[in-house]
């Protein structure tokens, strides 16, 4: 007997939505190393499926994801809904404390954490 799986023409496999503030997406175009911004890419994508990886939160309503390649990346991010985040920001480890910063005060003016 065969069965075909038939999925409306809306289905995705993506569990979770990401939205990008402007402000991540020039970090990461100008982001010169191309091995990096795919593996970032990369991990948003996983994200996306439910798998977020290795992520902690750095205080309100803001949590980092850390993508362990080049300088170590870090992607902040804050949730939006049950299942929507909103990417903020971008850096390295270098720029950590200063990253965390701008991402916690742009999640402040955007209205913050909406779980």
């Amino acid at each position: 007997m065969r069965v075909d799986l038939v999925y409306p023409s809306e289905y995705s496999v993506a569990m979770n939505h990401f939205d990008r503030t402007e402000h991540f997406d020039r970090w990461l175009s100008k982001l010169k190393d191309v091995q990096g911004k795919a593996k970032i890419l990369v991990r948003i994508r996983s994200a996306e499926k439910g798998n977020f990886g290795d992520c902690e939160s750095v205080g309100e309503g803001v949590s980092e994801m850390r993508i362990h390649t080049g300088p170590g990346y870090r992607v902040y991010f804050t949730r939006r809904g049950n299942t929507v985040y909103l990417l903020l920001a971008g850096g390295d480890k270098s720029t950590q404390k200063r990253d965390i910063a701008l991402a916690k005060a742009l999640a402040a003016e955007l209205g913050g954490s909406h779980e």
